[in-house]
């Protein structure tokens, strides 16, 4: 789809999806995945506190269990993205 933008953090796409985001470009050799397991309300907003990040490759040709490269248990969303922007700018 030409035109379409997306939200960014630090050069890189975010898409939401539910409690799953996806971090960098599909296009790349691996993007991160970053999966919301625990959420804690402010207000009335639910706020993530625990997060999977899992950096994978994008291949379409590869078994679903050589595609999780890195994986690492985070708290809070800031933390997760800042690791999933270190593995994906250093792969």
């Amino acid at each position: 789809m030409a035109g379409t933008s997306f939200f960014t953090y630090k050069g890189f796409p975010l898409v939401r999806k539910g409690r799953q985001i996806y971090y960098g470009n599909m296009s790349d050799e691996t993007v991160a995945l970053l999966t919301i397991t625990s959420t804690h309300k402010v207000k009335d907003l639910d706020v993530a506190d625990k997060i999977r990040v899992q950096l994978m490759r994008t291949a379409q040709n590869i078994d679903a269990k050589d595609m999780i490269v890195k994986s690492s248990d985070r708290s809070g969303l800031y933390e997760a993205l800042d690791v999933a922007n270190i593995w994906l700018t250093r792969n």
